[in-house]
């Protein structure tokens, strides 16, 4: 797990190799410490922690601002607190 910080308001957390509950957890984790408006890119190589992260996030109310393929087999889950 790697947790980046891009600039002021953007980070990074590559979760890519976890298996669930994992990926959600440290997504979860990592969003408490972001400010209103900030946001987090998830890196994740695992397609039932994408769907897991989604939910988890969307139940606490962040804003899911997309998904790409940033690469073969990786998603990337744009989340806003």
């Amino acid at each position: 797990m790697k947790f980046n910080k891009i600039d002021d308001t953007n980070f990074e957390l590559d979760v890519t190799g976890y298996v669930c509950p994992h990926p959600q957890l440290y997504t979860l984790k990592s969003m408490e410490k972001l400010k209103d408006g900030m946001t987090l890119s998830v890196l994740i190589d695992n397609p039932s922690s994408v769907e897991s992260v989604n939910q988890a996030c969307s139940d606490k109310g962040y804003t899911i601002l997309e998904q790409t393929s940033p690469k073969t087999g990786v998603t990337a889950v744009k989340i806003q607190k």
